[in-house]
């Protein structure tokens, strides 16, 4: 059993769905996907100190959209780990909340996943975190590891991919909300076929061939639910050097894809001053 120490920190990076298709619906009403993930160079920040009991201060430029939740998915994935591992220790954490709240990146799933697998090594205990990630959530299994994979079924089954190209991106949020959904329910997807297509991974110089082919599914509903989701991928189409403008999950955030930093940098730095009200940021891949 790994040894318990006194304090932890982890990132929650930030979830990126360069692709996602949805296959179908289910007969339990959940949908079939299959979407290629990676992980920026940003994220959220927890730290975990111990403690008699169990508490969560949330802090951090979009902490103040989480202090109303009376169950934060940190707090669930915490308990979830001590019910599993048979642990009765407590846990002081702090959330930094950096990326916007329900906006398609992921961050309340890495936020889980970061607290999986921070409260394991605080409190020195083994469980089965692949089990207790699903059971939290369909995007926290794949932020577990936060390593590029294609995530598939509900986010149960994770492919692993061949090499990425460095990947440079600029991040845009317009400050809506999306709800997931009702993205799902204007997507109105059939049903799933008897036989789902196998996708044949990309090789050696054709990935960005292999990404263009490969849309968000969920764009088009979301752009319905939430017109300024057009507005973002225009602007940043029309930036200097962008490569590919997509939507990430369910939305709202979006981004660009750009062949250097410089070239993201510049970017960003073009929309900010002419979108002040946009969150906005350039990073890398991990």
């Amino acid at each position: 059993m790994p040894e318990a120490i006194s304090g932890v920190t982890e990132t929650a990076r930030a979830k990126i769905n360069l692709s996602l298709r949805v296959l179908g619906r289910r007969a339990d009403g959940y949908h079939e996907l299959s979407s290629l993930v990676v992980f920026a160079g940003v994220g959220d920040r927890l730290s975990f100190k111990a403690a008699d009991h169990l508490s969560l201060d949330v802090t951090g430029p979009f902490g103040a959209s989480l202090h109303e939740e009376a169950d934060n998915l940190v707090l669930r994935a915490a308990r979830a780990l001590r019910a599993a591992s048979g642990c009765a220790k407590g846990a002081h954490i702090v959330l930094d909340k950096r990326l916007p709240v329900a906006s398609g990146i992921g961050g309340g799933s890495a936020d889980a996943a970061a607290a999986l697998r921070g409260l394991s090594r605080l409190w020195g205990v083994s469980a089965d975190l692949e089990e207790l990630a699903l059971g939290l959530g369909a995007d926290v299994p794949v932020c577990l590891e936060s390593v590029p994979a294609l995530m598939e079924g509900i986010g149960e089954r994770l492919r692993p991919v061949p090499p990425l190209p460095p990947l440079h991106l600029v991040l845009v949020n317009p400050g809506v909300g999306v709800s997931t959904g009702e993205v799902f329910r204007l997507l109105a997807a059939p049903a799933l076929p008897d036989r789902l297509p196998v996708d044949v991974l990309w090789r050696e110089g054709g990935f960005f061939d292999w990404l263009a082919a490969r849309p968000n599914d969920l764009e088009a509903p979301s752009r319905k639910a939430c017109p300024e989701i057009g507005g973002v991928i225009e602007a940043l189409a029309a930036t200097r050097g962008c490569l590919l403008a997509r939507m990430s999950g369910s939305g709202a955030t979006c981004f660009g894809l750009y062949a250097d930093e410089g070239s993201a940098g510049a970017a960003a730095q073009g929309l900010r001053e002419r979108h002040p009200g946009w969150w906005i940021l350039a990073t890398g891949t991990q």
